[in-house]
Formats: structure tokens, C-alpha cells, sequence
């Protein structure tokens, strides 16, 4: 998700997002996820150099070019080679292996380009899907942690080869 996409939806310019991205976005979007577009946004325009770390759509293969939600790092990797990531799918179209699919893709991208090993998520310990697709993974659980507004979340750790 460019700058440029971030800027105009946040600016009501829908069209002209859609355009930019390329596809057509959920009627109700970006709803709650308003303020992290902003702090994305906010990011990037800071440091135009991570803009590959943050967030990114989550489309299905095909001529509708579906929006099914995002993925993307919470910034860059520490200097243990270590990147925590975050996803949402879209209620409708979770539980059809959307977010795995997009996780390891995300995972692969990094461990190739850029030499990450070890990947973090946290996962609220009410989200079964969640925690189910963590261990499907092959991430386990290492900790947990208070998030300020997520509340609990169980830390999660994968280390790739």
C-alpha cells in the first residue's frame, strides 16, 4: 500500500485509491483501521525506506482482484534478524487459509531479500483462528505480553533456517 493510496483514502478520495491500488476496496473499510493507516502513513513519509516493511494488501489471484485485508511488518528487523508481523482478514473471508497464505508468502520475502530468520506475532489468547494458524506455522508460543490497546496477547516465535 503506497503512500499514495494511503493519502488519498484517508483524504476521502475512494476513487482515486482504487485506482492507485488497483482494485475495488470494501464499502465499510478502512473503519477501525483508520488510525493505523495513519500511523503507517506517518512512518513512510518519516522514512520512506521501510514503506516494503509495512503494510501491504492481501488480493485473491483472478479478474475481481479481491480486497481481503493486509499483512505487514511492524517495521524494520532488529538487529537479532528478528521482524514481528501483524495481519487482518476481513470477516467474510476469513478461514479459507488467506492469512497463512499470506503469512509465509510474507515470511519467504524476507527470509530471501533480506536474510530474516526469525519472525514474532502476537496474538490475542481469545483468537483460536489465530493462535490455530500460528501453530500450523510452526511458531510457539514464547511469552506474552500487555498490548495498551489489544489488551493480553501470547508472543509467538518461528525461526527459519
Amino acid at each position: 500500500m503506497s503512500p499514495e493510496f494511503m493519502e488519498a483514502l484517508l483524504s476521502g478520495r475512494r476513487a482515486e485509491a482504487e485506482a492507485i491500488a488497483g482494485l475495488a476496496l470494501p464499502a465499510d473499510w478502512p473503519g477501525d483501521d483508520e488510525r493505523f493507516l495513519r500511523l503507517r502513513l506517518r512512518q513512510i513519509q518519516a522514512d520512506p525506506s521501510i514503506q516494503p516493511w509495512l503494510m501491504r494488501a492481501i488480493v485473491l489471484r483472478g479478474p475481481d482482484r479481491a480486497f481481503v485485508g493486509h499483512i505487514g511488518f511492524h517495521g524494520r528487523p532488529n538487529d537479532n534478524a528478528t521482524a514481528e508481523l501483524g495481519y487482518t482478514v476481513f470477516p467474510e473471508f476469513r478461514r479459507r487459509g488467506y492469512a497463512t497464505e499470506a503469512t509465509q508468502g510474507l515470511m519467504d520475502w524476507a527470509l530471501r531479500q533480506y536474510r530474516v530468520g526469525r519472525f514474532l506475532v502476537s496474538i490475542s489468547p481469545d483468537n483460536d483462528p489465530s493462535l490455530a494458524m500460528a501453530v500450523k506455522l510452526g511458531f510457539r508460543q514464547i511469552g506474552e505480553q500487555m498490548d495498551e490497546e489489544d489488551g493480553l496477547e501470547l508472543v509467538h516465535e518461528l525461526v527459519l533456517d
